[in-house]
């Protein structure tokens, strides 16, 4: 079968931890899912209205973490990394069970989720898969902070930095073809903090599961959690982390180059909401050619379906 079909896991992955924010054990199911059924949650402990699509405009929460809801208030959040490790590993199609609001946080990157669906196994259908390829430059600014998007021929392209007044962390900038690079040290890079924040998070009712297991804490200059970084960029690559899971929900794989400085879940999705706004700016193409993705860089290959 060709490796641009749609793809889900072989069979059901079952994954227990505790929500970051919330504290709580949560156990989420994996489901094998058919094509075009895209990615679904359902939240186990709601007996009605518990299903909630991971999409653009149900998008509710951006506050240190991705919030989606559904119509009637059910929610699941900090989806990214889950959604990243789903988005890289080309899973199309998936139904996730989950008994709380919040997706496990495991050690606190994609680490885990990449490897127990590596473990479980991927199948791949006869149907095609779908792309949202970028026709127009669109740009958002909140003060400092900017993100862009524009057209790009066959990949999906991030140039993402960050600037700290932490020394430590500082200034870091990381480029990733998303399509073409070994995404492991994206994968496996923490989502992180500084020591100075945590009683503001515990103040807002945030961080209640957060341990030096499943999240990097910098102090000063000094890293706190035993054997420091797993990788030379590992702040900037955590932000590509939720950068591509948060791009996940637009529904499909993106051809184009992204560009964010200092941005994070908020201006992800307002640069994506900017994109759908206009159906000029984007086109969904379904993938006929059977061999290589540079099949691309010619139109006789694309079947437009927008």
């Amino acid at each position: 079968m060709s490796a641009l079909n749609q793809k889900t896991i072989n069979k059901t992955l079952l994954i227990k931890g505790i929500g970051l924010h919330t504290g709580r054990s949560v156990n989420m199911k994996i489901n094998p899912a058919e094509p075009n059924t895209g990615i679904i949650f359902k939240r186990t402990d709601l007996k009605n209205n518990n299903y909630i699509i991971p999409g653009v405009f149900n998008v509710t929460n951006t506050n240190f973490c991705t919030t989606i809801s559904n119509e009637f208030g059910a929610k699941v959040s900090t989806v990214e990394h889950l959604l990243g490790a789903l988005f890289g590993l080309g899973i199309d199609n998936a139904l996730i069970e989950i008994d709380s609001q919040e997706v496990p946080i495991l050690d606190g990157s994609a680490k885990e989720f990449v490897e127990k669906i590596n473990l479980t196994g991927i199948e791949s259908s006869n149907v095609p898969i779908k792309i949202i390829k970028i026709e127009k430059n669109i740009s958002i600014h909140d003060g400092i902070k900017i993100m862009s998007i524009e057209p790009n021929k066959i990949s999906l392209d991030i140039d993402f930095e960050i600037k700290y007044k932490n020394e430590l962390i500082g200034t870091q900038r990381n480029f990733v073809n998303v399509y073409e690079e070994d995404l492991s040290e994206i994968y496996n890079s923490r989502t992180f903090c500084l020591y100075e924040d945590i009683e503001n998070l515990k103040k807002m009712n945030l961080a209640k599961g957060g341990n030096l297991d499943n999240a990097l804490v910098v102090k000063d200059n000094k890293i706190l959690n035993e054997g420091g970084l797993r990788n030379s960029k590992e702040f900037v690559n955590h932000k590509i982390l939720d950068c591509i899971g948060d791009l996940y929900l637009s529904g499909y794989k993106i051809i184009g180059k992204v560009y964010c400085s200092q941005g994070g879940h908020k201006l992800t999705n307002q640069l994506l909401r900017e994109v759908f706004q206009n159906k000029d700016n984007f086109k969904i193409i379904e993938i006929k050619e059977k061999n290589i993705p540079h099949s691309l860089i010619n139109r006789k290959y694309l079947r437009s379906i927008a």
